[in-house]
């Protein structure tokens, strides 16, 4: 597919098409959640590696996670802390959250909010999405539109006069941290770290 305008590949989406734009780390890959299944298809993903759901605030992304009340206060702390940002929250799933999105363990989600305002602009119009690095599965995470496009040619990228105002991401995964239920587990060390002595407490 051609690279597109923003307007059409917001509408590309919402109709369930697998689609490409920048964020503040890497650029994505993306679908709406119920579509996961043609990310792991596209980039020949093994089923055992989840997805992150990636949305304009946290807001929208508290409806798939589930936790007690002073879970809830922690995981929000944190959020309120780190996003917008290279952070990605691992946190037991709610019933919202399509299986497909984890098809090995549906029992916990990725979520995270990026710092990148076309990629919010994106979001805030599609509501979440299934989201990962564009690249082939063990691959280095391609940089830009243009090599997306060419790798992926079924996949709605964003046309370069659209994103070249936009800064590029850092080109660094965001971190990963899993919550065990007492604290968090660094699974991925990326651009940000953590305070360990903080935030695991209300």
């Amino acid at each position: 597919m051609a690279q597109v305008s923003l307007e059409k590949l917001i509408a590309g989406a919402r109709a369930g098409f697998l689609v490409s734009f920048p964020t503040d780390t890497v650029p994505a890959l993306a679908a709406i959640p119920e579509k996961a299944g043609l990310i792991f298809a596209a980039k020949q993903r093994s089923q055992d590696k989840p997805l992150i759901l990636m949305a304009a605030s946290a807001e929208d992304l508290w409806p798939y996670v589930k936790g007690s009340e002073n879970e809830y206060k922690i995981w929000q702390k944190v959020a309120e802390k780190y996003w917008p940002g290279g952070l990605t929250l691992v946190l037991p799933a709610s019933q919202c959250l399509p299986k497909v999105m984890n098809p090995t363990d549906p029992t916990t989600i990725g979520i995270r909010v990026p710092n990148s305002a076309i990629a919010q602009t994106i979001l805030a119009q599609t509501g979440p999405l299934a989201t990962t690095s564009a690249n082939f599965s063990g691959q280095p995470p391609l940089q830009t539109m243009v090599e997306i496009a060419a790798q992926f040619p079924n996949v709605v990228t964003l046309a370069a006069t659209e994103s070249q105002e936009q800064t590029l991401g850092l080109g660094i995964p965001s971190t990963v941290a899993k919550w065990t239920g007492i604290n968090w587990e660094i699974l991925r060390q990326g651009a940000i770290k953590l305070d360990s002595s903080n935030d695991n407490q209300i």
